[in-house]
Parts: structure tokens; C-alpha cells; sequence
């Protein structure tokens, strides 16, 4: 999947048909959108964060190398005696805030409860289904390395989504910021599929 495959138009079709809202009134009204790709193996920043949204009345698309799956480190040695962490793919309103990941800087961290798949076969590789742990698990939308643009996920990602550039990260936050100055502090976060992207 190319970046060049994202547009407007495709992330509004795609949500509609998922029966999930596509925020289209007033400047700054977020959809901040996860797309995991097909990949069940990769430890590399395959996945992207899209951030739709208008300023003055005109559209803008962000589309952020990221990873929405945990690094092969985490999936060989998960956190949780449950296993891994993956985030199951849906629509969740209101379910992040700005604050600090790890006490250390600004992300967007986890304000709902979220579901995951538990991955605990320890293979390295990817698996989706079987029974859902919904709870409060520190999902949080960060960076990895603040010096540099990381090529490996490796232990950057326990089940976060994460953006592979400081620089994109930055960014991204002060869009955060903008639209949390405007609407209040609740953010809503949808992860979908490649297969879904219409």
C-alpha cells in the first residue's frame, strides 16, 4: 500500500461505509484515522496515521509513517502474561487526551477503555481474533525515537500506535492541541484495515 492511495475522499468513503462518523464541520474537527496494513510479520513503520481535518475551510491530509501493531521484541516477550497487545480495528469516540507518555512528553494517551486481541503464542508473528481484553492497557499514539526517523519498531510499540518520525510527531501533536483548544480535550481515534480502504 503507497501513501498515494490515502485521499480525502477514500478515508470518508471507507469510514461511511463503516458505519463510523467522518468529522467534516468547522476547522480543526479531527479524524484521526490508523490504517494497518496486510503485513502479519513486519517490525518495520508499515502502517499509517492519517489526520484529516480542515483549516480556513480547506482540507488538509496528514499521512504518518507509523506502526498500529506491537514490535517483534514485545511479541516475543510480551508485557502482559496475556500476551501482546493489538488494537482491535473500530471507531473509538472520545478515547484519547493530550498528556505525557511514560511521564516524559506529549503524546496522546488512553482516555476510554479500548479492546485488544491478545497475541501470546510468542512467534514474532501477527495474530488477530479469538477473545477480546477490553481495559485500560496505556494504548497511547506516540513517537519512538525523539532524535531520529526509526526504520525497526523493535520495543518502541508494547500495542501503541506509534509514528516513526519526531519530526511528523510534533507536528501532529500541535494539530492535537489546536483542535483540543477549540472542541475540548477528548479525541477520537478509528483504526481500520487496508482491505477496508474503499
Amino acid at each position: 500500500m503507497l501513501k498515494s492511495d490515502i485521499t480525502i475522499s477514500s478515508l470518508r468513503r471507507t469510514l461511511k461505509s463503516l458505519g463510523y462518523l467522518f468529522f467534516e464541520n468547522g476547522d480543526f474537527n479531527l479524524n484521526i484515522i490508523g490504517i494497518r496494513t496486510k503485513s502479519k510479520v513486519s517490525n518495520t513503520f508499515d502502517d499509517f496515521i492519517c489526520v484529516a481535518f480542515k483549516d480556513g475551510g480547506d482540507w488538509n491530509l496528514n499521512v504518518y509513517e507509523a506502526t498500529t501493531d506491537p514490535g517483534v521484541y514485545w511479541r516475543k516477550h510480551p508485557m502482559n502474561r496475556k500476551g501482546a497487545a493489538i488494537l482491535v480495528p473500530g471507531q473509538y469516540r472520545g478515547s484519547y487526551r493530550i498528556g505525557a507518555h511514560q511521564g516524559k512528553y506529549d503524546a496522546l494517551v488512553q482516555a476510554k477503555t479500548l479492546p485488544v486481541f491478545r497475541d501470546n503464542n510468542k512467534d514474532g508473528i501477527i495474530d488477530v481474533g479469538g477473545d477480546i481484553d477490553t481495559g485500560w492497557h496505556g494504548i497511547n499514539i506516540h513517537r519512538a525515537s525523539h532524535k531520529w526517523q526509526s526504520k525497526l519498531v523493535s520495543k518502541w510499540s508494547a500495542g501503541c500506535q506509534v509514528l516513526a518520525s519526531p519530526v511528523q510527531h510534533d507536528r501532529f501533536i500541535k494539530i492535537c492541541k489546536t483542535s483540543c483548544e477549540m472542541y475540548g480535550p477528548s479525541l477520537t481515534y478509528t483504526l481500520i484495515k487496508e482491505c477496508d480502504l474503499i
